[in-house]
């Protein structure tokens, strides 16, 4: 447990002052996400600790450089997690890359977004200042909550110190069911469900199954798992905890590939994409991975027109736009919040947005 802090802002302000590009990097296991970003290494790995855990009040206050392996052995003394369910995708991940990517689980669509859970962060913006937002209750701030803008800024706002998050109990079941679909109707069957008081925790579709979890009591989930195979034709699999730990950290035979793939977000009701390739649909149909050798310019005019967006995740020339490029009053927004915060623009440049 050691605080880096005078180090990390130090560093940061040298920086600063002689207008030099700074890659910020935790565990590196995210190293893949967003476009590739130059400069000279400011690294948290070494700003680790839990700072706080109050069990009662389900409250994690951490360092950066602290590893998720770390903050998950010490909830799950108290039989506790982090309710977004992160990915890991390496032993050396950190709470600091994982809110900084945003990343969430299959849980996401059922239990909320990283962003949802933080409750206050500690950063040092491009200037080299040292900046606290939030704190450690849910409502605890009038106005703009900038906490949550460093979920998913990728570091170009500000190198994240501290982050307090809300955490939740465990549940006590977990069974899965499975049954056989076409997309179409197992995207209208999620969809019709989660209209429903149902404990589903995630939903996922591929290779002509649609596999539905279920977190509760045990009594809630056995009626829960009875309603559902009664209405459609489903059984319950044996190997539940496997299955979502090969989705969540992407281990499936599916992101096994040289193919590009896409990451496609889009309206949860939307129907099946007809474009050549294989999917694996998420998040109640909100989340569609898909191997494709289409242009990602004609597939992100294609997902734009149904209300949706593309991230070219995988397996893509090194020149793509890594997130789809936004429309020109976004980009303004975003180009306003990196002149607030990082004003001569040397925090990860280009991580996010090339241009940025």
């Amino acid at each position: 447990m050691t605080d880096q802090t005078q180090a990390l802002q130090e560093q940061i302000t040298a920086a600063y002052a002689n207008k030099t590009a700074c890659r910020i990097e935790g565990g590196n296991s995210k190293h893949f996400i967003g476009n590739p970003s130059a400069g000279e290494q400011v690294s948290t790995k070494n700003h680790t600790g839990i700072i706080s855990y109050d069990a009662s009040e389900l409250v994690l206050t951490a360092r950066s450089g602290t590893t998720l392996k770390e903050i998950s052995a010490a909830l799950a003394v108290n039989n506790q997690s982090l309710p977004f369910e992160p990915p890991a995708f390496s032993e050396h991940a950190t709470i600091g890359g994982t809110i900084a990517c945003n990343l969430s689980g299959p849980a996401r669509a059922y239990s909320g977004a990283a962003r949802d859970f933080v409750l206050g962060t500690r950063i040092i913006n491009g200037k080299g200042e040292v900046l606290q937002f939030g704190g450690q209750v849910m409502k605890n701030v009038a106005g703009y909550d900038a906490s949550r803008l460093m979920a998913g800024a990728y570091g170009t706002l500000g190198l994240l110190l501290e982050v307090s998050l809300k955490i939740l109990p465990k549940a006590q079941t977990e069974i899965t069911i499975k049954s056989q679909q076409s997309a179409d109707a197992a995207i209208n069957i999620i969809n019709q469900l989660a209209g429903k008081y149902l404990p589903i925790s995630a939903s996922c579709y591929f290779d002509e199954h649609l596999y539905i979890r279920l977190n509760s009591s045990q009594q809630n989930c056995e009626a829960a798992s009875q309603m559902i195979c009664q209405q459609i034709t489903a059984q319950p699999i044996e190997s539940s905890a496997e299955l979502w730990q090969q989705i969540l950290e992407q281990q499936h035979v599916f992101f096994d590939t040289d193919q590009p793939v896409a990451r496609i977000s889009l309206p949860a009701t939307s129907q099946h994409i007809a474009i050549t390739g294989e999917q694996l649909i998420e998040w109640g149909g909100a989340l569609r991975w898909l191997k494709t050798d289409q242009p990602i310019e004609q597939l992100r005019q294609t997902v734009q027109a149904l209300g949706g967006h593309v991230s070219a995740y995988k397996n893509y020339p090194a020149d793509t736009e890594y997130f789809q490029p936004l429309a020109s009053g976004i980009s303004i927004l975003h180009k306003g919040l990196k002149n607030a915060f990082d004003p001569a623009g040397i925090l990860n440049p280009g991580r996010l947005y090339k241009e940025l």
